[in-house]
């Protein structure tokens, strides 16, 4: 069985050996193994709770719900429902978030293009025509 060291680890997710300590300190990782000499040694079925502990935290969720996850996870079954109904919220969290980045993608087009004619004319006076007053409005 392969296994990888928390530097592999660290550089395959993109952060930072002290990330991935934290994470085990606040208890994402229970069945994480050691060496000897305390040093941990993560499998593959580590790498893939990684996965989705990194997907949660994007989405906004708490370190301390992402726990509340892991430990339903080890309790089997019986926490399906649960886990499922912490997806179906989280979905809608994202669903809203992607939303509200669309709205912002929109203010941020329409900047661009107020500037891009702007700069192509010389002037922002080429907007008075157009009942845009200023570089502040929608």
């Amino acid at each position: 069985m392969k296994t990888y060291s928390i530097s592999e680890v660290a550089e395959s997710f993109n952060m930072t050996p002290h990330t991935l300590r934290y994470y085990d300190k606040e208890g994402l990782f229970p069945s994480i193994e050691r060496t000897s000499g305390g040093k941990r040694i993560f499998k593959q079925s580590d790498m893939d709770a990684l996965k989705v502990i990194e997907c949660l935290k994007s989405s906004g969720m708490p370190i301390k719900e992402i726990k509340h996850f892991i430990e339903w996870c080890s309790e089997g079954d019986s926490t399906l429902q649960q886990r499922y109904d912490m997806f179906l919220e989280r979905k809608a969290s994202v669903e809203a978030q992607m939303e509200e980045l669309k709205k912002t993608m929109e203010v941020i087009e329409h900047k661009c293009f107020y500037y891009k004619t702007a700069l192509d004319s010389g002037t922002e006076n080429v907007h008075k025509n157009n009942k845009i007053k200023s570089a502040f409005t929608h």
